[in-house]
């Protein structure tokens, strides 16, 4: 974990980001080099770096990717719809490879598979590991839930729909490894998608119905007979 104050939209931040580090003794693949590129480093050790992914282009997940990448010549890999969003901190240059869905990254013994996953932003990804049950998930999903950046979604409709069609397919027994807090696996998280669906986040949840509507309708949209026959 490392940590730093960055600015998004003119507002003064400080943020502990996860950099995960998947590899061997001899090589690894390092996730979100967001800050402090010599700890991370130090983290890494004499392994080679052969690329550094960003699961997205907001400054606290590339900070640290130039310098973490340079010292062993390795790749930058990020998803060209978030290009923009990287040049807001690098404005002189650009990521190295641009990642697809359903693309495939190899080190050491494992495999990482581009889940594009946009909805926080639009070119987010996601990088599930069968071998490691497991998947990175970056900034769209969280222990606690959906990503948030100043305290708002930024498309909450595009990042539940990319949450249940692609994150929720996954077992249950799937550790979600974020970019910020704690891990957590599927299976905590998905029983509460119907409460994320119908408001719970955005406190607009519509309060249950104890009885019969006026119509004689139940919440679930169960008719019912009122009138005894």
């Amino acid at each position: 974990m490392t940590e730093g104050v960055v600015d998004v939209d003119g507002v003064e931040h400080k943020v502990e980001n996860n950099t995960w580090i998947v590899g061997d003794d001899e090589e690894v693949i390092v996730i979100d080099a967001g800050h402090d590129a010599e700890k991370i480093l130090d983290k890494v050790g004499d392994r080679e770096v052969l690329a550094v992914i960003c699961t997205h282009g907001l400054p606290d997940h590339v900070g640290a990717a130039i310098e973490v990448a340079a010292r062993d010549e390795a790749v930058i890999a990020m998803h060209p719809k978030d290009k923009p969003l990287w040049r807001r901190t690098w404005p002189d240059t650009w990521p190295d490879i641009e990642l697809e869905d359903e693309g495939v990254f190899a080190v050491a013994d494992v495999e990482l598979e581009v889940m594009a996953t946009p909805g926080f932003t639009h070119g987010g990804i996601s990088l599930f590991c069968e071998e490691l049950d497991a998947v990175f998930t970056g900034k769209t999903l969280l222990a606690d839930g959906p990503g948030k950046v100043n305290g708002e979604y930024p498309a909450l409709a595009d990042q539940l729909s990319t949450i249940g069609g692609r994150l929720f397919t996954l077992s249950h027994s799937t550790r979600v490894l974020p970019a910020h807090g704690e891990e957590t696996v599927i299976g905590e998280l998905e029983p509460k998608f119907d409460s994320w669906l119908s408001g719970g986040l955005t406190g607009a949840a519509e309060p249950e119905q104890e009885g019969p509507l006026t119509d004689g309708t139940r919440a679930a949209g169960i008719r019912l007979n009122l009138d005894g026959d």
